[in-house]
């Protein structure tokens, strides 16, 4: 019991850690503060530093180191040192490559939810919809950098165009642009025919259940009724009887 309280602990504090890294991305590429500069990049060089840690220990203790590696994709691309703590990517400060690197820390959210699949019983709808987030930012934060506009307009365009509504006042001109376009379209047509499966599953479910618990009334009247057919029986029996 103790051991499952500190893992339930455990996962709630690496769950803050990656909302704070992914609050931080989103406000970085809004032009809202500058992740390179204190005390922004005290907190996320430390975010980096936990995540980094956290996952070459769960792959040491791991008995299955190659697949640990295989089902932990999004933990790894995660810790990609795309940081100005590194000397190699400061060089990279110069043009959008770091800013585009950077990108990468979003994989947190992804990686970060798989280990949850256990806390929401692997629920599918659930499971893409925090991949879908994850998408919609990066594409969002391309387009913001592609297309020069402000992220609140390239989140704008990449939620209508996920959903896909696409009212056409934002269009990409960009090979970029138009990448993260596909992207979004292929990720939209995706998540809604999912959702619309989940929703008819759910009212199925709905339907099956009730229909189950009639057919349970039924076989518990049935019972009833046995039992007092049975006990008329042996009462006219009994009377028949000398």
């Amino acid at each position: 019991m103790h051991n499952k309280f500190t893992y339930i602990i455990y996962q709630i504090i690496m769950a803050l850690l990656a909302v704070v890294s992914i609050v931080m991305l989103i406000a970085y590429y809004a032009n809202r503060i500058n992740i390179d500069a204190y005390p922004y990049d005290m907190i996320d060089n430390g975010i980096w530093l936990v995540f980094f840690a956290d996952y070459f220990i769960r792959l040491i203790l791991a008995p299955n180191k190659r697949e640990f590696v295989r089902n932990n994709i999004f933990d790894l691309l995660s810790i990609i040192p795309a940081s100005s703590l590194f000397f190699i990517f400061r060089i990279a400060q110069v043009g959008r490559t770091f800013r585009l690197l950077k990108l990468i820390r979003i994989m947190r959210l992804v990686g970060f939810t798989g280990r949850l699949g256990v806390f929401f019983e692997r629920n599918e709808l659930l499971y893409y919809s925090y991949i879908s987030i994850a998408v919609i930012i990066v594409a969002a934060a391309m387009f913001c950098i592609s297309e020069k506009v402000s992220f609140e307009t390239a989140l704008w365009w990449a939620i209508t165009t996920a959903t896909t509504i696409g009212y056409g006042d934002v269009i990409p001109k960009t090979g970029i642009g138009r990448a993260a376009a596909i992207v979004l379209m292929l990720l939209g047509i995706g998540f809604i025919g999912m959702l619309t499966s989940t929703i008819n599953e759910f009212f199925a479910k709905k339907d099956e259940q009730k229909l189950s618990a009639q057919l349970d009334q039924i076989q518990t009247e049935n019972r009833q009724l046995k039992a007092e057919l049975d006990e008329i029986k042996t009462l006219i029996k009994n009377k028949k009887l000398p």
